[in-house]
């Protein structure tokens, strides 16, 4: 099998719940995914921070692997958080990932020692996690939920490990992802914010991990593939509608937001796991009505 290649725009998806047992639902999972698929998304990101993964346990993680690894076409990429606690954990989930299929592993920072943690130490981890894990392996800034920011430094150090293919940065600094670009030329870097998808595009970025994609991604592959053809006014163009719509969904209200917002464009998005909490019925009338305004609400057929 040809591993697909690491690039273009990568929906982190949701994971719905069952809104009576609270487990994960297959039905509904798989479905959202095959319907950004047929949009032309180029990969899936499974149990990312969009899809509730520090919610899940472990059985709940590889159940959720399994299923969109059975959705997701050999030619189009199935990217799997599995960043943990500790170095041992992550690269077991790392090698869970690999058993399943998974075409790379997206690793975040420790975070609950997080303010303990040297710039050694952190790199320390991340070579051992990549030197165990069977699949490439891709960083992940997201100093918003971890506290703990991956500087160009530590990108730098590890630029020649043969593991690790990349990194994505969803510090929401274009600095920060100009500095990784600078400190490992040859990584498949990600912009992790739909707000910058644009101006990643125009720094030399591979592709995108974008929330708001779960809803507006017909909008998303237009900045990709008008820059692509060289059409930076039309990509800018698209880019221009595609901020907004990130700021409120995924800026300003998280993943119950995008959960809201999935279910408004008639996928199924369905409540967030506690300790989060869905959005109040004003915040979701007024999230529906942003996305009536944008022409996106019911666009998909009902989910099958």
């Amino acid at each position: 099998m040809t591993v697909p290649a690491l690039r273009g725009l990568l929906v982190p998806v949701v994971t719905p719940f069952d809104p009576v047992t609270g487990d994960p639902a297959p039905v509904p999972l798989r479905a959202n995914a095959r319907a950004l698929l047929e949009a032309g998304v180029h990969g899936i990101v499974a149990a990312g921070s969009t899809g509730e993964a520090a919610l899940l346990d472990e059985h709940e993680f590889r159940t959720v692997v399994e299923w969109l690894r059975d959705v997701v076409p050999d030619d189009r990429a199935l990217v799997v958080g599995t960043g943990r606690e500790s170095t041992r954990a992550t690269i077991a989930a790392c090698r869970v990932a690999g058993d399943l299929g998974a075409d790379a592993a997206l690793v975040r920072a420790p975070s609950y020692y997080g303010a303990s943690l040297s710039a050694t130490a952190l790199i320390a981890h991340f070579r051992q996690v990549a030197d165990g894990s069977p699949v490439p392996v891709l960083l992940y800034n997201m100093p918003k939920y971890t506290h703990v920011a991956l500087s160009d430094q530590l990108v730098a150090a590890l630029a020649d490990h043969p593991m690790i293919a990349g990194a994505k940065d969803s510090s929401g600094d274009l600095r920060n992802f100009a500095a990784y670009r600078a400190a490992a030329p040859a990584w498949h870097m990600f912009m992790g914010s739909g707000t910058h998808w644009y101006a990643a595009l125009e720094l030399g970025a591979a592709g995108g991990v974008l929330a708001v994609a779960n809803v507006a991604t017909e909008l998303a592959l237009e900045v990709w593939n008008a820059f692509a053809a060289g059409d930076r006014a039309a990509a800018g163009a698209a880019q221009e509608r595609l901020t907004p719509l990130n700021k409120a969904i995924v800026g300003e209200r998280g993943v119950p937001g995008v959960k809201a917002a999935v279910d408004g464009v008639g996928l199924t998005g369905g409540p967030v796991r506690p300790p989060l909490a869905d959005l109040s019925e004003t915040e979701r009338a007024r999230l529906i009505a942003l996305l009536r305004a944008a022409g996106l609400a019911e666009v998909w057929p009902a989910p099958r």
